[in-house]
């Protein structure tokens, strides 16, 4: 329990915003973590928007409530079950002028709202975040996280492992000034992925500005099967097309590399089959087994025994991002639906 001073009244009330769905297995320590923060307890309330779970999620977030009483909490229906719905719903009930998502994913830091309060107040910035240190429970999730944590897995995405603050186009989760929302409205809910990342791409168009600042700490938990990763990064390849679209503008050429990286594979391939030049076959190929193998060996380092699986972690980082990518191109311009359509607004 926190004791409130003077220079307490001071701070912003802040409203915490968590969508989650199914997370009865997590759940309770995840949200002990948000329940615990240093930050005055009566400048802050709790906002879960839950997708309708079907499991025992409800029950623990009641027995964690129990368990801190001097926190506001409410739990509110999310019928739409995806991420951008729950948001946009606490929104509408969100009494703080400073608004931070937390996924059920992650674990934030015992300072994190005290930590972005602050570098809202220093930068001047619409929207900060942190890094998502990826963590992994078995032996695949930890490899899944090295390359999630990897330049060479993830690109140019600065908060996967930015060691200096800066000026981004994007941020991990994100706390933003609830003014924010009144100018360019909330998240866009046709997206099932990539409601963060279109979202600040419209806030960084409508002159808005986002600040990374690795003293903002959470971990994030990757996902725990090559299955479950492949779907996820699909995802975000196929909405990213949406998210272009929509906006009308590229947000970073660095999204486009993994569709190129596709289109320039299965060519050399083909190349190579009918011409029969197994040179032609390996011009794309091969300088990216090799690159796998070096970026592999260097990410392992952090985990030796994870090393047989890396490679195989980045292959399918990249194919899946990119055939969902090239998807997209196909599936959202067969749809011949005009840029800036708005499904963003409150």
């Amino acid at each position: 329990m926190t004791h409130t001073t003077i220079s307490d009244l001071l701070l912003p009330f802040v409203t915490i915003i968590m969508p989650i769905r199914n997370e009865a297995l997590y759940i309770e320590q995840r949200l002990t973590a948000v329940l615990q923060q240093d930050y005055p307890h009566d400048r802050m309330e709790v906002l879960i928007a839950d997708g309708m779970s079907t499991d025992m999620t409800r029950a623990r977030i009641a027995q964690v409530s129990r368990a801190h009483p001097d926190v506001a909490l409410t739990v509110l229906n999310n019928p739409g079950q995806i991420v951008p719905t729950g948001f946009n719903t606490a929104l509408q009930h969100a009494r703080g002028s400073v608004i931070i998502r937390v996924d059920g994913h992650c674990e934030i830091a015992s300072d994190y709202v005290h930590r972005c309060v602050s570098v809202l107040n220093e930068t001047g910035a619409d929207n900060v975040g942190g890094l998502q240190r990826a963590k992994g429970t078995s032996w695949k999730s930890r490899a899944i996280a090295l390359a999630n944590r990897s330049p060479f897995g993830v690109g140019g995405a600065r908060f996967h492992y930015a060691t200096r603050s800066g000026w981004v186009d994007t941020v991990y989760l994100g706390a933003y000034r609830r003014e924010v929302f009144d100018r360019i409205g909330g998240f866009d809910e046709e997206l099932v992925r990539n409601q963060d990342d279109e979202f600040n791409f419209r806030l960084t168009q409508a002159g808005g500005k986002i600040w990374l600042d690795p003293s903002i700490r959470s971990v994030y938990y990757s996902r725990a099967t090559l299955r479950s990763l492949w779907r996820q990064y699909f995802q975000y390849g196929f909405y990213k097309v949406r998210v272009i679209q929509k906006r009308g503008a590229v947000p970073a050429w660095r999204h486009l590399v993994p569709a190129l990286f596709v289109l320039g594979l299965v060519g050399s391939l083909v190349s190579g089959l009918v011409t029969r030049r197994s040179r032609l076959a390996g011009i794309v190929g091969g300088p990216y087994l090799a690159a796998n193998l070096v970026a592999s060996v260097h990410t392992a380092r952090h985990d030796w025994p994870a090393l047989p699986i890396i490679p195989l972690v980045f292959l399918i980082l990249h194919l899946s991002y990119g055939l969902g990518f090239l998807y997209g191109i196909w599936y959202w311009c067969s749809k011949n639906i005009q840029p800036l359509s708005s499904h963003a607004v409150l």
